[in-house]
């Protein structure tokens, strides 16, 4: 999208099934497990901007020997600093020590049966070092210790941080990161603790115990109470120090997870193509993590998905379809070309059906696949003009060779118009000066459109804020001189905040918010304002489960017409001469082209779990406040 936002996280699990001495001899090294990861990290980098991690876990290993390794880097090159650490642990190595899987795991660290990696993106707060994952929960107990990784979001912090200072616990930050890690700690020493008090009187040593708890932890259970309170979209995934792993989804299945095992490996990640890529496997063989259940590996190899929370109606994001996932994935990649089809009935009644003046182009390369779907949208509109045309002429007896030539010369016209300058800075204090130069961010194509007579049509994948557009790409446009400015969005308008992992938590940020803001004050129902306020306000004393969004009043008095109406003004700048639309996906088409991705909260405000409604009405009580705090 022109305007970039920050998003949901990325990670990878693995989980080899052989003992290294297998992969040492089939694949030809030890570090087979690290490799893989890389690429499943490197094929997932879209994920994160903001630092990469990575733990392994050794099984087996004998008491006093460090079996957890971790490598964390926040650097601005995350991910080559990441494995530039690890592998600097290899360097010294002989050539025949490095071929000896069994030397390297006793001698070495990350050389292990188990590996959790991840991508962050921070949505809120301080990137330091300190927030990025893994996060270790340590323990002298094999049973107790926790690693946990994830692409997470919980609407209900301040619930369960609360509920771990009634267990007794003094939690070192207030973060949901946090919260989840203590939250499942407590109850995994729950577990631990359980299984050797029924263990103990029975007679067997302590020594004895820790393999007998190894052997019956049962990790579904432990998910089951420690997630029973959880109110969000997540994936998470953890490890246990003596072996055991799971990755869990959300009962919505709001975040992604995909999985592929066989005999001689596990591996879970966020999207499905970096499985695909890495294996060199089929679409067909990465499993979808079902929506409330749990991939439970334990230590003895044995794979299962298990239900840990009952789903309620899948509501997969539609965010990760048109915009954040990578565009490999074939489904993705087909649903992005039907978005930008179903756009072709809108854009043609806005241009009047004027093909011949009419450039198509898209912005930025992220709108790509979506631009190709509105081409074949058009090519097949244009056929029937043209059969249509034909069929006349013939019924008239006027068909002539030259007419007929005329016609195919009928093409749409598609040309490359902006060009991102990734390389330019603005590091100037002058506001005024520093604007200019910001408008400049995008270069154009000269000597292609027809001044004064030519529309451009430029589709994108989404518009949140729209400040992008007004002081850069329509700006940058209206230097070529065209008639109109037509700019179309594959995504339908973003009036909510979301709270479940993508950094739209402020409804003041929105353009169609401002949109509807501007058309009430214009219409003299600014009072309406402070009517929703105060349902807001009533509401958030209601127990979660009883509340509703009051902000969908204040948008059910307009038409998504005149609110787009209102936002092509609103992003058009001052002394320019092209007329400027703005076109939006309808929701209904965004299902047509994503139907198993019905998550549109962000559009419809109606949001999957129950703390969605509290967090859109305390985001409309922050605007009215003036509060510039997220509200979750």
């Amino acid at each position: 999208m022109s305007d970039q936002i920050k998003h949901e996280c990325g990670l990878a699990l693995i989980r080899l099934l052989k003992p290294l001495e297998f992969y040492q001899k089939k694949y030809g090294t030890a570090l087979y497990g690290l490799n893989k990861m890389q690429l499943l990290l490197q094929k997932q980098r879209n994920r994160g901007q903001d630092g990469a991690g990575l733990v392994t876990i050794k099984l087996d290993t004998e008491p006093g020997t460090r079996f957890i390794s971790r490598k964390r880097s926040n650097s601005p090159q995350y991910l080559k600093d990441l494995f530039d650490g690890v592998y600097s642990h290899f360097q010294d190595v002989s050539p025949e020590n490095l071929n000896d899987a069994v030397w390297l795991k006793e001698n070495k660290p990350y050389v292990g049966e188990l590996l959790l990696g991840h991508l962050r993106y921070g949505t809120h707060g301080a990137n330091t070092i300190e927030t990025v994952h893994p996060f270790l929960r340590q323990n002298n107990w094999i049973t107790r210790n926790l690693v946990l990784a994830g692409n997470f979001n919980l609407t209900n912090v301040d619930e369960l941080f609360n509920e771990l200072i009634g267990f007794g616990q003094y939690p070192k930050e207030k973060s949901d990161t946090v919260t989840v890690l203590e939250k499942i700690g407590h109850f995994l020493d729950d577990e631990v603790q359980r299984l050797f008090s029924w263990f103990k009187p029975e007679g067997y040593s302590n020594q004895e115990i820790n393999s007998l708890i190894v052997e019956h932890l049962d990790i579904q259970r432990l998910l089951q109470r420690s997630t029973r309170k959880f109110d969000g979209g997540y994936v998470m995934a953890g490890l246990i120090g003596h072996g055991d792993a799971f990755v869990m989804r959300d009962p919505a299945g709001i975040r992604p997870a995909f999985y592929y095992h066989d005999d001689e490996i596990v591996v879970v990640a966020s999207e499905r193509p970096a499985i695909q890529t890495v294996l060199d496997i089929r679409y067909f063989q990465v499993n979808e993590l079902k929506p409330g259940h749990a991939l439970i590996i334990k230590k003895n190899g044995k794979v299962s998905e298990e239900m840990c929370k009952d789903p309620v109606q899948k509501s997969p994001c539609s965010f990760e379809r048109i915009y954040f996932s990578r565009g490999t994935d074939r489904d993705i990649y087909l649903e992005r070309k039907k978005l930008g089809q179903l756009l072709v009935a809108k854009i043609l009644h806005k241009i009047d059906y004027d093909l011949e003046n009419t450039i198509f182009s898209f912005i930025p390369n992220t709108a790509e696949v979506a631009f190709f779907g509105m081409m074949k949208g058009l090519e097949e509109k244009l056929n029937e003009i043209k059969t249509r045309k034909i069929l006349e002429l013939q019924k008239s007896n006027s068909l002539t060779e030259e007419k007929l030539t005329e016609i195919f010369r009928l093409s749409v016209r598609a040309e490359k118009l902006a060009v991102k300058d990734e390389k330019l800075r603005t590091f100037i204090a002058d506001k005024a000066s520093r604007g200019l130069m910001v408008s400049h961010v995008y270069d154009v194509t000269y000597g292609i459109v027809k001044n004064e007579v030519d529309t451009l049509v430029l589709i994108d994948d989404s518009i949140v804020r729209g400040t992008t557009l007004k002081d850069t790409i329509i700006y940058i446009l209206s230097t070529l001189r065209p008639k109109k400015i037509v700019i179309v969005s594959s995504a339908p308008q973003i009036r909510y905040p979301d709270c479940y992992g993508i950094d739209m938590s402020k409804m003041k940020e929105f353009v169609a918010f401002r949109a509807l803001i501007a058309l009430l004050e214009e219409d003299g129902k600014s009072y309406l304002l402070q009517e929703v306020y105060q349902r807001c306000v009533e509401q958030d004393s209601l127990p979660v489960n009883e509340m509703t969004n009051q902000v969908k009043f204040l948008y059910d008095q307009y038409t998504d017409e005149q609110i787009s109406a209102k936002i092509s003004e609103l992003v058009t700048p001052e002394n320019i001469l092209p007329e400027v639309s703005v076109i939006y996906q309808s929701i209904e088409d965004l299902h047509k082209a994503c139907p198993e991705h019905k998550g549109d909260w962000y559009f419809s405000g109606n949001y999957p779990t129950p703390g969605g409604m509290r967090v859109v009405n305390r985001a409309f009580i922050n605007y009215m406040d003036g509060n510039d705090e997220r509200a979750y």
